[in-house]
């Protein structure tokens, strides 16, 4: 038998992939919640036609990672429920920043970069020349902060204002913390090798036409390809799914109950020994004897349950960092209280407010006559904001003054929801790529039977997760 920890949407996704290459596996995911999703959670209401996300809320479509996640929707047959935005449409093109007072929309042509756009004080096509100017680093390095890199490529506007307001949005951390590889381990690496980000593009850019390519072969595509040349074709730049992205984690389950996985909730694992080749797990005051043990949950909660046997792994696992966010979502009756549509704004750090951003759900998705926002609070900085145990009342009360102050929106909202999601998002420190392959060497050199996925390691978006369950369990020998 086969288990599997969490029933996130890395933990039914590594339920997919293992039954989709051994059909008659016996395979039981344990939740420790009442519900499954992780922090995938849609609030529907049908009869005034919105829904809430207290988690992510759109998918991209490009990349690998990308492709992966489409060809999971077309295998449950959730192709006709895809609701996608072009890269033309409003909320894909305005993309905001709140700093110096104001709302300042980013430039989204060729033409923005060719001028001065607050709140930067230089046209953006000056941060190449600083790039070009800067010169190779004095020490060879291995990693560093994101911030660090971006300012000594391309000048501290760029790095305060543009990398630090999207890390708010990605994965709700400082930008001087957050390694470069987490986001540019590419252009890391081409400075490391040429002394320059643009000198590195040039260089490589004229050893691959020198290179004879051979003419390539156009292969047919694929049944389960046809969604990822969709989003190609159209020019998707986000989607979801229609109902709120919960109807994926839900999907996936109803399928893996149909191949006859098990997936048990409201469940806490109290004991994990590895015995051997083999997982005792002790559930509800029962032992299991497993063949293979994967687990999807947070690194720390895992870190807990290895402590005794494998204190080193239990510290390398639990020096992985987490934040806390709180996601409120804001449902007004009427249409038209925006003045400026878009996905919405970020707020970089550098302007010391409480709020991260505001998502403007409505722009992005059909939510009838109604005005949605969910605004982002904490992540990095969510206990010297607010304490540790804030009250949802005060939490509501800061979202609501800067949606005031922003956005001009003084009425109070018709409906709302707080969410305060408890180290929900975990934190790619510099030196987390070794943190990770220190992880599973040492899984390797014990020979545990156990495999790790999930936004702990591997990334922190949707793609990421999928694509992180399915690359670690296929390699599992059953």
């Amino acid at each position: 038998m086969t288990a599997i920890l969490g029933a996130g949407i890395s933990g039914l996704a590594a339920g997919h992939y293992l039954l989709r290459k051994t059909p008659t596996l016996p395979l039981t995911i344990y939740e420790a919640t009442d519900r499954i999703g992780g922090w995938i959670r849609s609030e529907r209401s049908p009869d005034h036609g919105y829904v809430f996300e207290a988690g992510p809320r759109t998918i991209r479509p490009k990349g690998p990672a990308a492709s992966n996640t489409l060809e999971l929707i077309e295998e449950l047959g959730l192709t006709d429920q895809v609701y996608s935005i072009s890269s033309n449409h409003t909320a894909a093109r305005n993309r905001m920043i709140y700093a110096k007072g104001k709302l300042n929309l980013l430039p989204n042509s060729l033409g923005g970069v060719l001028k001065t756009v607050p709140p930067f004080t230089r046209p953006l096509y000056f941060a190449a020349f600083h790039d070009l100017l800067a010169g190779r680093s004095k020490t060879p390095l291995t990693d560093e902060s994101m911030y660090s890199f971006v300012e000594r490529r391309f000048g501290k506007e760029i790095a305060d204002y543009a990398v630090s307001s999207m890390l708010c949005g990605i994965c709700a951390g400082d930008a001087k913390q957050i390694s470069v590889k987490f986001l540019m381990k590419d252009l890391f690496e081409r400075e490391q090798r040429h002394g320059g980000v643009i000198v590195g593009l040039l260089k490589e850019a004229l050893q691959n036409r020198k290179k004879k390519q051979p003419k390539s072969v156009k292969k047919p595509a694929t049944q389960m390809a046809r969604l990822a040349d969709r989003a190609k074709a159209e020019n998707w730049s986000i989607y979801s799914i229609r109902g709120g992205l919960q109807t994926l984690p839900e999907t996936l389950a109803t399928d893996l109950q149909a191949k006859g996985a098990s997936i048990v909730t409201g469940t806490k694992f109290e004991e994990l020994t590895f015995d051997g080749d083999r997982v005792v797990l002790r559930v509800d005051g029962k032992e299991q004897l497993l063949q293979h043990l994967v687990s999807s949950i947070p690194s720390y909660k895992l870190a807990k349950h290895v402590q005794k046997q494998h204190p080193q792994l239990a510290s390398t696992l639990s020096s992985i960092p987490f934040v806390d966010v709180c996601v409120i979502n804001l449902r007004y009756r009427r249409g038209d209280l925006l003045q400026q549509d878009g996905f919405g704004f970020l707020v970089p750090p550098i302007e010391n407010l409480p709020i991260l951003g505001v998502i403007f759900d409505s722009c992005c998705f059909d939510m009838d006559d109604n005005t949605v926002l969910t605004v982002m609070m904490g992540g990095a900085w969510f206990e010297q904001w607010f304490g540790k145990n804030p009250s949802d009342e005060h939490l509501l009360g800061v979202a609501l003054e800067h949606i005031k102050k922003i956005l001009h929106i003084e009425q109070q909202p018709d409906s709302y929801k707080v969410n305060l999601l408890r180290k929900c998002i975990p934190q790619y420190t510099v030196g987390h790529q070794d943190r990770v392959k220190a992880i599973r060497a040492y899984v390797e050199q014990h020979r545990l039977p156990l495999s790790l996925c999930g936004a702990s390691y591997d990334g922190v978006g949707v793609n990421d997760v999928i694509l992180s369950a399915r690359k670690n369990v296929e390699t599992i020998q059953q």
